[in-house]
């Protein structure tokens, strides 16, 4: 098997003194969903984001910033009513972690290609 890319996941930003936001990785709490357009969602940071990758070359197509922390695996879903697909968060945090605690369910739509 052939490593086709890899990086780090995450940054410094909601758990250095300053808030900045150096991309050194983290650890993670959770793990990634992948679409059958190619595209990997991942959280469970120290960063409070929801990121999207492309699986062919490992580029961030976007970021999604989350209220508290989001150790948790993203789910996603297509809607019966209006066909559209979902990717949905939890940010609850996490007491080890050191992330903020919260209670939110966040959804976003995804575009046609990602889908």
């Amino acid at each position: 098997m052939k490593k086709v890319w890899m990086h780090k996941n995450g940054t410094s930003r909601d758990s250095a003194p300053l808030g900045i936001p150096l991309p050194v990785g983290t650890p993670t709490l959770g793990g990634p969903i992948v679409t059958a357009g190619g595209v990997a969602f991942m959280s469970g940071t120290l960063d409070y984001y929801l990121r999207a990758y492309d699986l062919q070359n490992g580029r961030e197509l976007w970021k999604g910033r989350l209220p508290a922390g989001g150790q948790a695996t993203p789910i996603t879903y297509v809607s019966e009513k209006t066909g559209k697909q979902y990717v949905v968060q939890m940010a609850g945090g996490h007491g080890s972690f050191g992330t903020r605690l919260g209670d939110s369910l966040i959804a976003w739509t995804l575009e046609e290609e990602a889908r």
